[in-house]
């Protein structure tokens, strides 16, 4: 692509325009020949001290911003602009043919639920015979070709090039999760959204956002700024910020509720089953029946919200039945471990406060529809270098939802795994709980303890199958060690 065709009218630019671009980077490092360079400023370091790393690597225009360097080198184009990351949003979606443009876009934020949803609407999608795309947490998916995932959403270049191969491979709708991080550094500023989901907000990084007030106005962008004019917004209203967000935007809105009979998806009943989920649903005062093999109060939400979706894309209902009658959990999302013991072994990416508790006080309904003896045994965790006020709570909502508590380690990080959990312990009264640092021991240990009826919660990692201490991962999976433990119970 030639130079010329990237650039905006409020871009200062000197330097040869004509130049054809064949790259376009932000680090470095990943620079070559016809490349264009984009300095922005991280979370570590600030891509104008880089500058000159990535002429010397082939860099042929460099994007800079105003008043940050005096250019000195007249071999390459120099572009000054008064925001980088708003800049590379830009030339990322034009380097590759706004590629928004030419499918449905699905974005989903909020802090819990974004995966699962995901899945659920591309399982309903697959059904009605779409080919689907899906951008989050767990992978990358272009159709049934799957790429590892670096972040729950990409930098921008990265997120537009999958728009772009998903494109030129023929897929009609892409379903994204949209995080607070990528929308307050602009990784998907200049994407069109057909569809944009609220799917609840409470506590979580708050280590990178000053407060619950501007984590919410990054989430709110995808709705004010992102979402087409005509698009459509999916809210969940039993979420305060929710109710909120439904009242300050202005475009189509379907809400949805297991709580307020007003709600255009409203679940007017639901039972939770040992190996299934009933859920009636009141749509139009007419009644949708779906049965489910996805368990848990959490997960009604998040075929709530599906469904909400589905409803509007116009999907037909009982394509819709259909689809959910047969998903599965999502790797690492209330997904059971099963062997073939006498007790439940779930695995859960529950890492916030909110999170923690939606998900053992939905596991309470379920024992008792199962066992009245039976206990509530979990294990977690909370990662270092991060939001270290949501410690304290997480211990105390643990130990009040649960039988018995094992403290372990989660991705230290760079701190000190012991210091971690003093801090969770600072939260807790009660004395159900051990604590054992090593995170596979705990996981051990825990299927030892656990009898006939039981309920085995492990909490923090999901999917994740590493642990991060001291900058390096090493693999750790909580499936795989439960597995392992579970077996040589026999």
């Amino acid at each position: 692509m030639i130079l010329r065709e990237l650039l905006r009218k409020d871009f200062d630019v000197k330097g040869d325009i004509n130049r054809e671009i064949l790259n376009l980077c932000y680090n470095s490092k990943d620079v070559k020949e016809g490349s264009i360079f984009v300095a922005i400023s991280g979370g570590k370091t600030d891509g104008h001290l880089f500058i000159e790393e990535a002429i010397k690597n082939g860099s042929i225009a460099i994007v800079y911003e105003k008043g940050k360097i005096l250019p000195q080198n007249d071999s390459v184009t120099w572009i000054a602009v008064n925001d980088t990351r708003n800049a590379l949003a830009w030339l990322s979606s034009r380097f590759y043919g706004n590629p928004s443009e030419k499918v449905k876009m699905i974005g989903i934020t909020g802090t819990n639920g974004k995966t699962t949803t995901s899945y659920l609407i591309r399982e309903i999608l697959k059904k009605y015979g779409k080919k689907t795309g899906i951008i989050g947490t767990i992978k990358y998916l272009i159709d049934e070709e799957e790429k590892a995932a670096i972040h729950t959403t990409p930098e921008a270049p990265e997120f537009q090039g999958l728009l772009h191969e998903m494109v030129q491979k023929g897929v009609e709708y892409v379903i994204s999760e949209v995080s607070s991080h990528a929308l307050a550094l602009k990784r998907v500023d200049y994407t069109q959204f057909d569809v944009a989901v609220f799917t609840n907000l409470s506590r979580d990084h708050l280590d990178f956002h000053k407060d619950m007030d501007d984590y919410f106005q990054a989430k709110k962008r995808l709705f004010t700024d992102l979402l087409k004019e005509e698009g459509i917004a999916v809210i969940n209203i039993d979420d305060e910020y929710g109710r909120r967000l439904a009242q300050e935007i202005k475009n189509e809105k379907i809400l949805y509720s297991l709580q307020n009979p007003e709600a255009h998806i409203y679940v007017k009943n639901y039972r939770l089953k040992f190996k299934e989920t009933e859920i009636v649903f009141s749509i139009n005062d007419e009644e949708l029946f779906v049965k489910t093999p996805l368990l848990g109060v959490p997960n009604i939400y998040n075929v709530a919200s599906a469904v909400s979706v589905a409803f509007s894309l116009n999907i037909p209902p009982d394509i819709i039945v259909s689809a959910l009658s047969e998903v599965c959990s999502p790797e690492g999302r209330f997904e059971k471990v099963d062997v073939g013991q006498d007790f439940l072994v779930f695995v859960d990416y529950a890492h916030t406060p909110d999170a923690l508790e939606r998900l053992l006080l939905s596991v309470k309904k379920l024992k008792e529809n199962l066992s009245k003896d039976g206990r509530i045994i979990t294990v977690f965790g909370c990662g270092g270098n991060r939001d270290k006020g949501k410690r304290p709570e997480m211990g105390k909502i643990a130990t009040e939802l649960s039988d018995m508590v094992i403290l372990t380690s989660d991705n230290p990080r760079w701190e000190e795994p012991g210091e971690i959990i003093k801090d969770i312990e600072e939260g807790i009264s009660k004395d159900n709980y051990i604590v054992v640092p090593d995170r596979a021991m705990s996981l051990w240990i825990a299927t030892r303890i656990c009898k006939n009826g039981d309920i085995l919660i492990v909490a923090g990692k999901g999917h994740e199958d590493y642990q991060e201490i001291k900058g390096r991962r090493y693999h750790l999976s909580d499936k795989e060690v439960l597995t392992k433990a579970l077996k040589g119970l026999k």
